[in-house]
């Protein structure tokens, strides 16, 4: 299984990113997925989740209204769209997969994941 994360850069406050995490090696609609991110001396947290056929979300409080979490199953891949983001967005987000049937929202429910990719933003 491998999960390829993509889309981070350098963006100021108030832009907006477009982050993408394509699969391969698993029947991708057989798994929920999530993004999670982290920032140096803190432990992983949860951003998102969606289910495997993409119809039901779950959003951490902080990003709720800001970032959407979407998936093309015909393209093996999930995304993030994030909006007005903001200097506390910064951080390393990773995407995971998850063998649950429910939406996938806590680190423990997943079972793959992809390396990360550096998000910055700039106040």
């Amino acid at each position: 299984v491998q999960l390829q994360a993509s889309g981070g850069g350098l963006v100021q406050t108030g832009g907006s990113l477009r982050l993408s995490c394509a699969a391969s090696g698993l029947t991708f609609n057989y798994y929920g997925m999530g993004w999670f991110r982290q920032v140096p001396g803190k432990e992983r947290e949860f951003v998102a989740g969606i289910s495997r056929s993409g119809s039901s979300t779950y959003y951490a409080d902080s990003v709720r209204g800001r970032l959407t979490i979407s998936r093309d199953n015909a393209k093996n891949t999930m995304y993030l769209q994030m909006n007005s983001l903001k200097p506390d967005d910064t951080a390393v987000y990773y995407c995971a997969a998850s063998q649950l049937s429910r939406i996938p929202n806590s680190r423990d429910n997943f079972a793959y994941w992809g390396q990360g990719t550096q998000v910055t933003v700039s106040s």
